[in-house]
């Protein structure tokens, strides 16, 4: 996975694409591991984890005898592009290397398709193959890699009939902006683009601290990833850490479907992460990100493993013939946590969709609540692939804290998904100071940010402290965000967002707004700023957030830079007061 690098003063601009890896789970202090689920995966194989460790090996191996890296364009890389590629030919496939002359670091892309299934239907399975320069890159991206190139080998081993064609791919220049799957696409034709039904990105599947995430959680091309993971009561998470951050993205701008597995990279694990999923709180998923000790130490063979068979499972589902369940479907909550204050009410979005065979009606159901709390849906059955609003009510005398309601669907069999709900203070206001980390001085978390946005760097001052969040800067075409999620209790009086703005700007026009920040609460627009707001120093900017009482909402800072003159918006001492 790529983050923002610096060079000659100004970041190299990333596109940031967080991978969705077709492999994700928590870490080896993760619960003990489950065996596939057999009502689901009886039709797709077993994937040894010792096979895709031994890949694991021999890449590591390979960055040994090789500086100690497989970055694009090194010795490394080319070596790694050999191994994969003398594995795929013996066992039958159609591969193509594909030579990036638009990369960083000029190099070639692995393209291996299984020569069976209709042309015109592919699905897509990728997983970058080049490392950082600092080191081995065994969790970030051997992992992805050596999955899939093991799923491509039990394929061809099985040779089943199919329904679809499968695509595999193993992209270049990753690191340095996902040049090598951009390149790919944009050489698509437009016929090219529209026989991909799927593309699904597989970028750090290992993470010894990990989490269990999925791009586009709740959309069709994720529903077969969700149904394996929701076979083994993962209860995964919207994959929020690696949005935009890996070569999924390449696709995703292209109008593909998209979808994918991740671990987590060097965003911290949450307290209610590590009571669901075990491991520990308030650290990294990847404590070895992109450094030289992301060796085959820093992989969890029980991550590892349950990525590996949802990767079969998904390929088994979508491309194989006489390997799909009758009838199954998906249930997902979103957003997947929330707050009301006694007397009030708050909703959430239940999300249906249909993983196998046709669709079929689902009745929706809550287990959990606490006394004095009612949940209701509206419609209360639906039919896969639609959606309800599921709404919490609270009385005055409900009961306080933070309870887990299970939401299940239940059709020709029974799925469900997991919702936090935290009941405040018996009545009145529950106020305070409600951003976590609000100078940015204790490192990333509660925040989400782009890589490299949260920084102590000299070239920009923050307002007070050392750390503040700097979102673009480059010079070039480049999106950076910002974002935390707050539970904003009921019945206060004022209800305050404040932030401190520096905007420092190379553009000399007063007329064109070229860079702009975007300040959103939800869907919501708060405030767009731009160039032509450059000052010295920094300008407090408040908003009354009263309209979002009781809710849990997202605040997010989109900072959006064109191809030339740098604009930076800089970001510190970050409020809601309430009161």
């Amino acid at each position: 996975m790529r983050r923002r690098t610096p060079t000659a003063g100004l970041a190299l601009a990333l596109f940031a694409a967080v991978t969705a890896s077709l492999t994700t789970t928590a870490a080896s202090a993760a619960p003990a591991p489950v065996s596939a689920a057999p009502a689901l995966a009886a039709a797709a194989p077993d994937i040894s984890v010792t096979n895709v460790q031994a890949h694991l090996t021999q890449l590591n191996t390979i960055a040994t005898n090789n500086g100690g890296t497989r970055r694009a364009g090194s010795a490394g890389y080319t070596a790694s592009v050999s191994y994969v590629k003398a594995k795929l030919q013996a066992a039958g496939y159609t591969v193509t290397e594909q030579y990036c002359s638009a990369c960083t670091y000029p190099s070639n892309n692995l393209i291996a398709e299984w020569p069976q299934g209709p042309a015109d239907q592919v699905v897509m399975f990728g997983a970058h193959l080049d490392s950082v320069s600092a080191g081995p890159g065994i969790n970030d991206n051997g992992s992805g890699s050596a999955t899939l190139l093991e799923n491509a080998l039990v394929l061809a081993q099985q040779n089943p009939s199919m329904t679809k064609r499968v695509r595999f791919a193993w992209w270049t220049d990753e690191e340095q902006g996902l040049n090598g799957s951009e390149f790919y696409v944009n050489q698509l034709s437009a016929t090219q683009k529209s026989y991909i039904k799927g593309y699904y990105n597989f970028d750090m599947v290992g993470s010894t601290n990990g989490g269990y995430f999925i791009n586009r959680l709740t959309s069709t091309t994720a529903a077969p990833l969700k149904a394996y993971w929701d076979s083994l009561s993962l209860q995964p998470e919207e994959n929020v850490e690696g949005q935009g951050r890996s070569d999924d993205y390449s696709f995703q701008q292209a109008g593909i479907p998209t979808s994918g597995y991740a671990a987590g990279a060097s965003a911290r694990k949450t307290t209610a992460q590590a009571a669901k999923w075990g491991g520990t709180a308030n650290v990294a998923y990847d404590s070895c990100y992109h450094r030289s000790c992301d060796t085959t130490s820093n992989v969890s063979a029980t991550v590892l493993n349950r990525s590996a068979d949802g990767v079969a499972y998904a390929i088994w589902q979508l491309a194989v013939g006489g390997g799909t369940p009758t009838n199954d479907f998906s249930v997902a909550v979103s957003p997947t946590s929330g707050s009301v204050a006694p007397g009030g009410s708050t909703t959430a979005t239940v999300n249906t969709a249909t993983t196998s065979g046709s669709a079929q009606t689902v009745s929706l159901s809550a287990t959990g609540a606490p006394s004095g709390v009612t949940v209701s849906f509206s419609p209360s059955s639906v039919q896969s692939g639609a959606s309800s609003t599921m709404t919490v009510s609270a009385s005055a005398t409900a009961a306080t804290g933070t309870f887990t309601i299970t939401v299940t669907g239940t059709g020709s069999v029974t799925r469900s998904a997991a919702y936090t709900l935290t009941v405040t203070g018996a009545g009145g206001c529950t106020g305070g100071q409600l951003i976590g980390n609000s100078s940015f001085e204790s490192g990333s978390a509660p925040w989400t940010a782009s890589s490299g946005v949260i920084t102590n760097s000299s070239s920009q001052a923050a307002r007070t402290g050392s750390y503040k969040a700097w979102l673009d800067g480059y010079g070039s075409s480049h999106t950076d965000t910002l974002s935390q999620s707050v539970s904003i209790p009921a019945g206060c009086a004022s209800y305050t967002l404040s932030f401190w703005l520096h905007i420092d700007s190379a553009e000399t026009t007063t007329t064109v707004a070229y860079d702009k920040l975007t300040v959103q609460v939800g869907s919501t627009t708060l405030a767009t700023y731009s160039n032509l707001n450059k000052a010295s120093g920094y300008a407090q900017r408040s908003f009354n957030l009263a309209a979002y009482a009781g809710q849990t909402v997202t605040l997010k800072w989109t900072g959006v830079e064109d191809a030339s003159l740098q604009t930076s918006f800089v970001i510190d001492d970050v409020t809601l007061q309430v009161g």
